[in-house]
């Protein structure tokens, strides 16, 4: 309805979800009143930003009225310099669904026929064809995106490509010829780091729910001592994610006979286990601040310039808004947060395994001797380990100078976000693996009635995806399904 900004649960409702989006009366009324105030500034005699002037090195090149419609069609044209593979539709459609969510704030002066053309784009599910790589920031996707409304290209509609403008004349609408400032309304902002951030947040939530999951059957399968996780103990530590973790880990293990029986034969685990409420609850209260973020971001402008109207009546504010350094910061917190969520996982999944540490057969092999079992899965993890440390540096701090120094410092916000995303990606399968190894030395070490009820629904779950490893197929089928399997759906 976007009568007031969209949440990030709402933008993946539409995005992912497809859920139907409308412009509400007052979204429409705030997109009206915008145009109009655009419209008076850019008959007025003072120069502003990107309405009769040009944009970036060429703010100060005064643009005439005649050519106002040519300087937006050609902003396209000269942003779309994107690369690369193609973002997936539930990333295009996220990103579409902030744009209409930034428009409808009643800031961008741009016509609601044009968002207008975005939703229906939307609700038919036909999605321009957006390459990935080749943004600092913002500018190329959006570019993109809006070339396919003025009839440009082509769009992806379910399984077939359609020209642009055939697809258009089936939604009633003619090719779009831009007026003042609406090209740079179409690439100017946030939304693609914004969308983007909206899937990544609620991705990394899911796995989070997963590892907690996973570590607490994991801390089961292996016999940890449960008392590094006592309620008083744990009360010592003040972040909220700490308490939260240590709690859900002992009702988790509640009822687990093989808990009961190891307690005591160590003094201490390996910090693999013993410190999942310490690594687990900073990631929680991590995503918890990253969303605040995200969920700010939605609420604000990000268009340049802002046209504004008040007592001294009408302005256009020419500001930095569209520098993303929050969601930069942000999205750069995730991948490290998601990366620290993989690297514990991945030595939890080599206790279970190793000879030198784990209590089970080698490997978790079927077969010690002619089997190699999980030996080279953990290989993997720690590829996956290792590509998530090379993806948390932070894109935030990568600088840079363009647009003949008028923009010499850049964030790198949507770059970030992307690489968040494949964090996100990259540790699902590391606990994926993680999992399958655990229901593997359940089976060898004929552990299944004897750990918790949780612990045991877990591995009745995973064994209706995928049975015991007898190794006369590819793992990596396993690792995969397990992999999809987890992305689908919130813990059993």
């Amino acid at each position: 309805m976007l009568d007031r900004p969209l949440t990030p649960g709402q933008v993946c409702d539409v995005a992912r979800r497809k859920y139907p989006l409308r412009l509400s009366e007052a979204a429409r009324a705030r997109l009206t009143k915008a145009n109009r105030r655009l419209r008076m500034l850019v008959n007025g005699k003072a120069a502003a930003y990107g309405l009769n002037t040009g944009v970036g090195g060429l703010s100060d090149t005064r643009i005439t009225p005649e050519k106002q419609s040519v300087l937006s069609r050609k902003i396209l044209f000269s942003h779309a310099t994107g690369v690369g593979w193609p973002l997936s539709g539930q990333q295009t459609r996220a990103i579409m669904v902030c744009a209409v969510n930034q428009y409808c704030l009643g800031y961008s002066g741009l016509r609601a026929e044009i968002v207008d053309r975005l939703v229906a784009l939307l609700n038919h599910d036909c999605l321009p064809i957006v390459p990935r790589d080749g943004s600092v920031g913002y500018l190329t996707h959006m570019a993109h995106i809006a070339l396919a409304l003025t009839g440009y290209g082509e769009l992806q509609c379910g399984e077939i490509r359609k020209p642009a403008g055939e697809v258009l004349q089936e939604l009633g609408f003619a090719p779009l010829v831009l007026e003042a400032k609406e090209g740079l309304c179409l690439v100017n902002g946030l939304s693609c780091v914004t969308g983007i951030s909206c899937l990544v947040i609620e991705d990394a939530r899911t796995c989070l729910d997963w590892a907690n999951r996973i570590a607490t059957a994991c801390f089961d399968v292996l016999g940890g001592q449960q008392a590094a996780f006592d309620s008083r103990s744990a009360a010592l530590r003040m972040m909220p994610g700490h308490r939260d973790i240590s709690r859900y880990m002992n009702q988790n293990l509640a009822g687990s006979t093989h808990i009961a029986r190891t307690a005591g034969r160590r003094t201490q685990d390996a910090l693999s286990l013993r410190a999942i409420p310490h690594i687990h609850g900073s990631i929680h209260d991590a995503l918890r601040n990253i969303m605040e973020t995200v969920t700010q971001e939605l609420e604000s402008l990000s268009d340049n310039p802002a046209i504004m109207e008040d007592e001294s009546g009408i302005q256009a504010f020419s500001q930095a808004h569209a520098v993303g350094a929050s969601m930069a910061r942000v999205m750069d917190e995730a991948a490290i947060a998601l990366a620290s969520l993989g690297a514990i996982s991945e030595r939890r999944l080599d206790r279970m395994v190793n000879p030198l540490t784990s209590p089970f057969a080698p490997f978790l092999s079927s077969d010690s001797g002619t089997g190699s079992g999980f030996m080279i899965a953990q290989y993997t993890a720690s590829s996956l380990t290792g590509a998530n440390r090379r993806l948390g540096a932070p894109a935030c701090l990568d600088g840079g100078i363009t647009s003949g120094l008028q923009e010499d410092i850049l964030v790198h916000a949507t770059p970030a976000a992307l690489k968040a995303a494949d964090v996100v990606r990259n540790t699902r399968t590391i606990l994926g693996i993680e999992l399958l190894a655990l229901c593997q030395a359940m089976d060898l070490a004929g552990l299944v009635e004897d750990v918790s009820p949780s612990t045991n629904a877990l591995y009745n779950a995973v064994r209706k995806q995928v049975p015991f490893y007898e190794e006369d197929h590819p793992l990596s089928d396993d690792m995969m399904h397990m992999s999809d399997w987890m992305e689908a759906r919130p813990p059993v």
